[in-house]
């Protein structure tokens, strides 16, 4: 991504709702070129949707915890089935599968804390593949919405040197 592309990607995240002739407006582009580097955007995949942010309070959500979880056996078939039934639940958010102590972290919401609890012994507790899990509550999920490009990482002297190797003989 170049800079202007970096600047479009910027002002949606920002807005959703920008018109093309907006955005170009602040870019100080033509809509034309702002209307294709835009389409180019989503081709290539960086831009990968646009979507509304709504309250979790007004959709009878006002619990959030997330769910530590461990499955075992760890094979392919338990965890692809793990992960295609648990985000078809209505209360899940997103489901991240992660390395470490716990195979699975579920972000999930309830109407209450009767809600959850009731979510967690009929939707954890009767599944024979999941091993233990452990909930926290969330009292305050805050999120960047704009995300920018990191630098490309500065290499250190030892990623910059030749692959060690037996010595050249000399003449």
């Amino acid at each position: 991504m170049d800079e202007l592309d970096t600047a479009i990607v910027h002002h949606l995240q920002a807005d959703g709702r920008l018109s093309n002739r907006a955005l170009a407006e602040k870019l100080g582009i033509a809509p034309s070129t702002c209307l294709e580097r835009t389409r180019l955007l989503r081709k290539r995949g960086i831009i990968q949707g646009y979507r509304a942010q709504v309250s979790l309070h007004a959709l009878n959500r006002s619990v959030q915890a997330m769910v530590f979880t461990q499955v075992r056996p760890l094979r392919r078939d338990v965890v692809a089935d793990f992960e295609r039934s648990v985000t078809r639940l209505p209360e899940v958010v997103s489901v991240y599968t992660m390395a470490g102590s716990d195979d699975f972290l579920v972000h999930v919401t309830a109407q209450d804390i009767d809600h959850l609890h009731a979510f967690l012994l009929d939707q954890f507790t009767n599944r024979r593949e999941i091993v233990s899990f452990r909930t926290s509550i969330i009292y305050q999920h805050l999120t960047n919405p704009v995300l920018d490009p990191l630098p490309p990482r500065q290499s250190t002297a030892r990623e910059t040197l030749p692959p060690a190797g037996p010595p050249t003989p000399r003449p």
